[in-house]
């Protein structure tokens, strides 16, 4: 009995030993790598068109690229899920933008977009952060879908953070805890103002005004002036008003997981 302790005491300092050593030679780099390595679940859209105007429509481009650009900057793993699975539609293609030319350039992305998961193949214990890329396609597919939405609740509930910009705020409106609150009562929010959705064009096209549905879900909407860059965060609830803030709520992400 003597021994078989002694033996499992050596194995054991042994492990502490090496990892001393390797700690001494690679930095912090290492164990940054190694420990503290953060994972993101974006959240896209599978909705081509808006609705029978015969405009096409998907997740809005510099909506993933920007905040992905930050994220893989921190060293943040990202992975893709959407509620059908496979390559979604795209939308606001610009490729002029650097970061949306080295998104769309990028092979992992390539792979990932291509092959997005679903949400029935989602571990939610993997993600530290669910982040809701905006894009008019999330009106329709968005709200409706009980999979995501338990995705997200999960997420918070073990201490992660629920985010969303644009109009990706539409898959936080029937977010239910644990304690069959939804996860938007009291909280302050912002996403795509209705001023904006009638500068665009589609306040009578899209099957709700997101602003509105914010409101009645309990939340405290804060907007600000058309296409400004704005966030607002409330505890682990990071929200954006429109493409302008993608890269804002990717940052906010940022902060808030580093400072646990």
């Amino acid at each position: 009995m003597m021994l078989q302790r002694s033996i499992k005491q050596f194995w054991q300092t042994s492990v502490i030993l090496i990892m001393l050593l390797l700690s001494s030679i690679t930095g912090f780099s290492f164990n940054k790598e190694l420990i503290m390595k953060k994972r993101i679940l974006f959240v896209l859209t599978s909705h081509g068109e808006i609705g029978n105007t015969g405009e096409k429509t998907g997740f809005w481009l510099s909506e993933a690229s920007h905040p992905w650009a930050a994220f893989k900057e921190a060293g943040y793993d990202i992975d893709f899920v959407s509620p059908q699975g496979g390559m979604p539609p795209i939308d606001g293609n610009d490729l002029k933008d650097p970061e949306n030319a080295a998104f769309m350039a990028d092979a992992k992305v390539k792979d990932a977009l291509a092959h997005t998961k679903t949400p029935s193949s989602i571990d939610y214990k993997a993600y530290d952060a669910i982040f809701y890329v905006g894009g008019h396609g999330t009106m329709w597919d968005f709200p409706g879908n009980k999979d995501l939405a338990q995705i997200a609740a999960k997420i918070y509930e073990q201490g992660g953070i629920v985010s969303a910009v644009c109009h990706g705020p539409a898959g936080l409106l029937n977010i239910k805890l644990s304690n069959g609150d939804n996860l938007l009562k009291g909280k302050r929010v912002t996403g795509f103002t209705n001023s904006e959705e009638t500068v665009r064009g589609l306040a009578k096209v899209v099957p709700f005004l997101l602003e509105d549905e914010l409101k009645a879900r309990g939340a405290q909407y804060v907007g600000t002036e058309n296409w400004a860059d704005h966030i607002e965060v409330d505890g682990r609830l990071i929200t954006g008003q429109n493409p302008a803030s993608a890269k804002s709520v990717a940052k906010a992400v940022i902060k808030a997981l580093e400072s646990k």
